[in-house]
């Protein structure tokens, strides 16, 4: 039997703590940071509970996934007479219960005093947690959970892989992170940690990091898929090769304590679990509080990337719960395939051996091929995640309309992502189909310039064009102009009223519904582009327009029905666009569209052996050093 400190008590004063303290604590009486090694204290007679996302013990998750035998609780108080008492979460609990018969009294001290404190659990249990009652001022620090394992600690060597392309800020930030907080820490992460930073963008200095164990790579902007190759490599090539590789985003705030929890997770885990991916959750940066997923799936019909998870709030008691003790088989299809998303995953160097390395697709569908390609089991835990900018807004047509077609549709060649290939040639037609009932015929002809690189074959992606196409495809999406210069542009069309200094999103997201006349009109017509219906105006003869996010993926059907003008508003960035339909294009991406497809069917057997038949190479060690530039 071993012991192994597995989790700290997380307590900060980072805005995000607070703002949701609740993440972290709950107290009746102002519980504050009192300066002293990384003291906190109840300020007043009070309670503080710890029941919560960062500092619940998540039972439930290491009875599954690892050989604990027991848990403990470890903390040091000083001041009033004080209590220290278990609490648990169960499934169906509105709060937590605390746990009486285990409550451990303590005298006024002027000394900082140990308290130990022997956890129960049963299977009814989702969490264990504690809570620190006082009659006056009494202060904590260095609180942690100890757990006990059957045998001995795995040895484990963990390498942080991050790809960065022109993110400075953030990836100097998350170095100083790894070194001040892990690398220089006087425990066993410190001496089996290190840290690839890929950097595409070549704006870093390599002697920059200022520790040995944290190195930066120059490297050729191969996006992430190649930036996470390379940090793969390195991570099996060093001079201790690592175990398991955690791969990070670099656009990412991350608290140190996740990783450190990882390391101690892989230490203790079992048999069944020993090549789990360990998936962290997304939080969002701009919505601290909301958990957008930690892993996801392919819908088998959709072909589209879903969570498995609804959202959840992490600052609430009851979502806190759920999300350990939900049970992704009963959302997730039985003939769908799960993966773990790039932003925080940590994988095993047994599987990157056995199953090679990404596809050079550049962004998108990397990491899901990776994962389904792997078919791992998956560890998640509360407490192991980062915060990562919303998707909603930070929509980019060559990401989602180029780079996603073309990229899914090799994966489902290579790898077979869903039932059918016929799922992805239905999402084509969706976003084809999506952005003209828009207007927007940029973005649709961008979906098929994915979809007629996919035609290319395997050679194609092979030769170093990801970064000269991924360009291509932002230079060539359609292009929002200021507000001010969007402003003058509706006032020279005679577009009247339209100030976007006055627009509120429930403005802009708003819909009304059709009535039936309405969408059999909008089906029959493709929104009046199948004819040339006289244009839209309003009362004194001035031409209508409606005003939509310029989101990808929203199709307010009724807002911009009868409208042959469309003004789409990205309101993050402050800049839009005007649309106008035009009848002509509309037929000309139709046309393209039927060539596209008939050219298909034509070479779908051809296409489909050369996808098979290319994987393995592409997935080498050596392919991916020539394509790097590292022999």
């Amino acid at each position: 039997m071993a012991s192994i400190r597995f989790a700290n008590i997380l307590l900060e004063t980072k805005p995000r703590a607070l703002h949701f303290p609740t993440m972290y604590y709950r107290a009746d009486v102002p519980f504050r940071p009192s300066g002293e090694n990384g003291a906190w204290t109840l300020t007043e007679g009070g309670a503080v509970d710890f029941t919560t996302y960062f500092n619940a013990l998540s039972v439930i998750k290491l009875r599954r996934y690892t050989r604990a035998t027991a848990y403990r609780l470890h903390l040091q108080v000083q001041g009033a007479p004080c209590s220290v008492t278990q609490t648990r979460a169960t499934r169906l609990g509105m709060t937590p219960e605390v746990l009486a018969q285990t409550a451990v009294e303590l005298p006024h001290t002027d000394r900082w005093t140990d308290v130990v404190l022997d956890l129960l659990d049963d299977e009814q249990s989702v969490l264990v947690g504690f809570q620190l009652a006082s009659e006056g001022v009494v202060a904590m620090r260095d609180a942690y959970y100890e757990v006990d394992i059957d045998g001995d600690p795995r040895t484990v060597d963990l390498a942080i892989a991050t790809t960065t392309f022109r993110k400075e800020s953030f990836i100097r930030k998350n170095m100083k992170l790894v070194r001040t907080e892990l690398l220089d820490a006087d425990d066993d992460i410190s001496r089996h940690l290190t840290m690839h930073v890929v950097d595409n963008g070549r704006t870093l200095d390599p002697q920059e990091s200022g520790d040995p164990r944290i190195t930066i790579s120059p490297n050729e902007n191969v996006g992430g898929a190649g930036g996470f190759a390379r940090g793969m490599i390195e991570a099996m090539e060093q001079s201790t090769p690592a175990t398991n590789v955690l791969l990070m985003d670099d656009d990412v705030e991350v608290s140190p304590e996740s990783i450190r929890r990882t390391y101690e997770l892989l230490r203790m885990v079992n048999d069944e679990y020993a090549e789990a991916f360990v998936s962290g959750a997304m939080l969002n940066i701009e919505d601290t509080e909301v958990m957008r997923e930690d892993t996801a799936y392919i819908d088998p019909e959709l072909g589209i990337c879903m969570p498995a998870k609804s959202r959840m709030m992490v600052s609430q008691y009851l979502d806190v719960v759920d999300n350990e003790a939900f049970d992704e088989e009963l959302s997730v299809p039985a003939n769908a395939h799960r993966y773990a998303a790039w932003w925080y995953c940590c994988i095993p160097m047994s599987v990157i051996r056995r199953v090679g390395l990404p596809l050079p697709v550049f962004v998108r569908y990397d990491d899901v091929e990776y994962g389904i390609r792997s078919n791992p089991k998956f560890m998640t835990m509360n407490g192991i995640c980062v915060w990562h900018a919303k998707f909603e807004i930070r929509y980019n047509a060559g990401v989602e309309r180029y780079q996603s077609t073309r990229n899914g549709m090799i994966a489902q060649m290579t790898t077979g992502l869903a039932p059918d290939f016929d799922t992805f040639l239905k999402g084509l037609h969706r976003q084809v189909d999506l952005e003209m009932r828009k207007f927007n015929y940029t973005d649709a002809e961008l979906a098929l310039d994915g979809f007629e690189d996919f035609l290319k074959g395997p050679k194609f992606i092979e030769q170093p064009v990801a970064q000269e196409r991924f360009m291509r495809a932002n230079r060539i999406k359609e292009q929002m102009v200021p507000f001010d210069e969007l402003s003058q542009q509706a006032e020279d069309m005679g577009l009247k009223d339209f100030d976007p200094e006055r627009l509120t999103r429930p403005m802009m997201e708003m819909d009304r519904q059709r009535s039936l006349q309405e969408r059999a009109f909008d089906y029959l017509t493709h929104n009046g582009q199948r004819f040339i219906p006289a244009g839209s105006k309003d009362e004194a003869g001035a031409e209508s327009y409606a005003v939509i996010t310029h989101d990808g993926w929203e199709y307010p059907a009724g807002a911009i029905h009868g409208e042959d003008i469309i003004i789409a508003v990205d309101w993050a960035s402050r800049k839009g666009v005007i649309r106008r339909k035009d009848t002509k294009r509309y037929r000309e991406v139709v046309k393209r569209y039927k060539r596209d497809m008939a050219y298909f069917k034509k070479h779908r057997e051809r296409l489909a052996q050369e996808y098979k038949d290319a994987a393995p190479k592409l997935e080498s060690v050596g392919f991916w050093k020539r394509y790097l530039d590292m022999e």
